[in-house]
């Protein structure tokens, strides 16, 4: 796929809202790939905590997988998690942001974000943090949004009403992407989709050591 005629669409928000899930539901259901969320593999390989160094390492790699995919796609990119999410996460852990994240946040030219609600119940994950704050980190995202004008669209709903939602937003503001197959048919195949089915034979551990971006 040429990566100038993708259609990028990044899920995005607070943690515990599905977007790893749904990010693998819409890559099935279009035939396509997502990028997942390089921290997810970086951070169980450290056996310490994370440091702020690690969040510019996460980034870095976020970018690289974001490439190493582009020419996998069809259509569309999905992509669980961007720069948004790390310049959060980094701003409420250390009360500033590097410049290097900031930049590439201006530069992300992502088609349309997916803004997941906080309406799931919360699951417990070692990765996880400050349970309490999904209010204000929901509205921190809605408010990064509007001052950057990036075009979004919050996704709210349990169990099937979520993918519904978010693929009704797709195919209104890109209808050509639509599936040629029956969506009604279609949307009970993505019940359970694991987290990899869109990693293929794509190795994380290719991107932990020397990237140049």
């Amino acid at each position: 796929m040429q990566v100038s005629s993708l259609i990028k669409i990044a899920i995005t928000g607070p943690e515990s809202t599905g977007k790893s899930q749904l990010s693998a539901q819409l890559a099935r259901h279009f035939q396509t790939v997502f990028v997942p969320e390089f921290a997810r593999y970086y951070l169980p390989e450290l056996a310490r905590p994370y440091e702020a160094h690690d969040l510019l390492s996460i980034a870095r790699g976020q970018l690289v997988m974001e490439k190493a995919l582009e020419s996998q796609a069809n259509t569309l990119l999905f992509l669980d998690t961007e720069m948004l999410v790390i310049k959060v996460w980094h701003e409420h852990a250390y009360h500033s942001c590097p410049e290097w994240i900031s930049q590439r946040l201006a530069q992300q030219a992502y088609d349309l974000y997916l803004l997941m609600d906080i309406d799931l119940p919360w699951q417990a994950d070692p990765l996880r943090e400050h349970p309490h704050l999904r209010t204000y980190f929901f509205e921190k995202y809605r408010q990064l949004l509007e001052a950057s004008a990036f075009p979004y669209q919050i996704i709210s709903g349990q169990g099937p009403a979520r993918f519904d939602q978010a693929f009704e937003a797709i195919t209104q503001q890109f209808p050509h992407t639509k599936p040629p197959n029956s969506y009604k048919v279609r949307k009970k195949k993505n019940a359970g989709l694991a987290f990899q089915d869109c990693f293929n034979s794509l190795k994380i551990s290719l991107f932990y050591a020397n990237w140049r971006l």
